[in-house]
């Protein structure tokens, strides 16, 4: 399991370093005014609907499903099933695309109510969303193929398949004297992308013998248990998406730039979140839902809690770095073209009250698989449910006071909620209680964690009071990441070396047995 997490992390760490990449020629290209911001709700607005009723609401009922029917009756009949669900998904991305053309302007007036009184960003916004919407029905085709091959355990493709739609969108904005505007290109190399990425897991699952084939949709007893799982994980998608959305809706009436400086900051926040959560939720899903259906609910939960650690792990590091220097990470790396000194202080500051929820949001999927490995996707959506009325009324309520660092707040606040309410159902339903290792384990990683926020804060605090018009903020974030890997480095060497080494001769013995 470890193993196959760190494989989809790294191929997700190469998609954020393209991503990244990307961000940068936004910035510089687009930079943070109106064609930024009607490209990025044009942008949001598939991917919203992707997130509902594809990535986060077919994960959570498709691979549990598919494994459930694969111990019972064989991968073959598992196959059969994941047909049946394919032909479904067609046909409800047919009546969803036609519906969204017919209806666009309607669709756009609802993401960003802001812009309807706007001559520039509405019209640009309809068009360009209209260029993008299709790539909803390629990615849903993916992710389909993605979890066949995530239940049967092959991972390298599905995770892959992000850094072609960085890719894509990079091709596009090389390309863009050829287009209207670079918005426009940027737009065309999202559809080319996603082509590629279906082309990308179909050679994968050709190879691995999984691939699906399209059959007549009919309502078999797997079929409806996908559906009785489908609807309330696509409810729970749904309230997390609303969150998301609003931030969109309120950010739409406040000073232009506001939707710009929080995609910027989010671009930073969603580095750890699907390097670490994303990767380890995807693969702690299949182990789950293996572990489960084999009957190994002690397997099943030490996995969760390994998987946990890790993901703390990885996950501090840039909790600290988000808190205490957001200003010094968003000079150094996007500062340039047409993205100013201010657009730099207003988006760190977004990323500074992000920050303070990372943790929560970063634990929120490996949580949410105690519950979906099971087959229970009703009990997340209540703590979904809960949080999300809590986001939304309060980035009404902070909006006036803090603009757009309001939004990001309520969103860290929303994101606490629903961890501390999964917590409560699964221990309630006996799924989840802290073993042995990690009740010494996790201490350690906050130790680990308070002297790296210390060293930050010492660093950065000398680095602001020498004199002159102080450090370049590439060298100081360079002089940051060099001082905190260290003291970070340090401190987990001497309180987990002798763990890891231990752990090391036991995966030694294993192999050699």
């Amino acid at each position: 399991m470890i193993r196959n997490i760190f494989s989809v992390s790294a191929l997700t760490l190469l998609s954020r370093l393209f991503g990244f990449v990307r961000d940068l020629m936004f910035a510089a290209i687009l930079g943070a005014g109106p064609l930024a911001d009607a490209f990025f709700v044009a942008f949001r607005i598939p991917n919203q609907f992707r997130a509902i009723f594809a990535e986060g609401a077919f994960s959570a009922a498709f691979v549990p499903g598919f494994a459930k029917v694969a111990a019972e009756r064989g991968q073959n009949a598992a196959l059969v099933f994941a047909d049946r669900i394919f032909a479904y998904l067609i046909l409800a991305q047919l009546v969803l695309l036609a519906a969204a053309f017919i209806f666009m302007p309607t669709v756009v007036s609802l993401m960003a109510p802001g812009f309807a009184g706007d001559p520039v960003r509405f019209p640009v916004a309809v068009e360009l969303t209209r260029i993008t919407f299709p790539y909803l029905a390629l990615v849903s085709l993916v992710i389909l193929v993605s979890g066949v091959l995530n239940a049967v355990g092959r991972f390298a493709a599905a995770a892959a398949t992000q850094v072609v739609l960085s890719l894509g969108i990079i091709g596009g904005l090389l390309l863009a004297r050829h287009f209207p505007t670079p918005a426009h290109a940027a737009a065309w190399g999202i559809i080319v992308a996603g082509i590629l990425q279906f082309l990308l897991v179909a050679v994968d699952a050709l190879r691995a013998n999984v691939m699906v084939e399209l059959r007549l949709p009919r309502v078999t007893p797997d079929v409806k248990r996908f559906w009785k799982t489908f609807v309330p994980a696509t409810l729970g998608s749904a309230g997390t998406q609303i969150a998301v959305l609003a931030d969109t809706v309120v950010a739409s009436y406040l000073v232009a730039g506001s939707v710009s400086w929080l995609y910027y900051a989010d671009r930073l926040n969603q580095l750890p979140m699907g390097v670490i959560s994303i990767a380890v939720g995807t693969v702690l899903l299949s182990e789950m839902s293996r572990r489960v259906s084999a009957g190994d609910e002690a397997g099943a939960r030490t996995a969760q809690l390994r998987a946990i650690e890790l993901t703390f792990v990885f996950t501090l590091p840039a909790v600290a770095a988000f808190i205490v220097v957001p200003d010094i990470l968003m000079k150094a790396l996007f500062m340039r073209g047409a993205f100013s000194e201010n657009d730099a202080v207003q988006s760190a500051r977004a990323l500074a009250a992000y920050g303070t929820g990372l943790a929560a949001l970063v634990l929120i999927r490996p949580l949410t698989v105690t519950f979906h490995a099971r087959g229970d996707t009703t009990t997340p959506v209540i703590a979904v449910a809960v949080a999300i009325a809590v986001n939304v009324a309060l980035k009404f309520a902070l909006m006036g006071p803090l603009g757009h660092v309001g939004l990001a707040t309520a969103t860290s606040v929303g994101a606490w909620i629903n961890v501390m309410l999964l917590l409560v159902f699964a221990r309630r339903k006996e799924l989840f209680t802290l073993d042995t290792r990690a009740r010494t384990v996790l201490p350690q990683i906050a130790v680990a964690f308070a002297v790296l926020t210390l060293a930050l804060v010492v660093s950065s605090t000398i680095m602001a009071s020498l004199p002159g018009p102080g450090l370049d903020p590439k060298l100081a974030l360079a002089i940051l990441l060099v001082v905190g890997g260290a003291a970070y480095g340090l401190v987990l060497v001497l309180l987990f070396g002798k763990q890891f080494m231990a752990d090391l001769k036991r995966l030694r013995r294993g192999l050699n047995g």
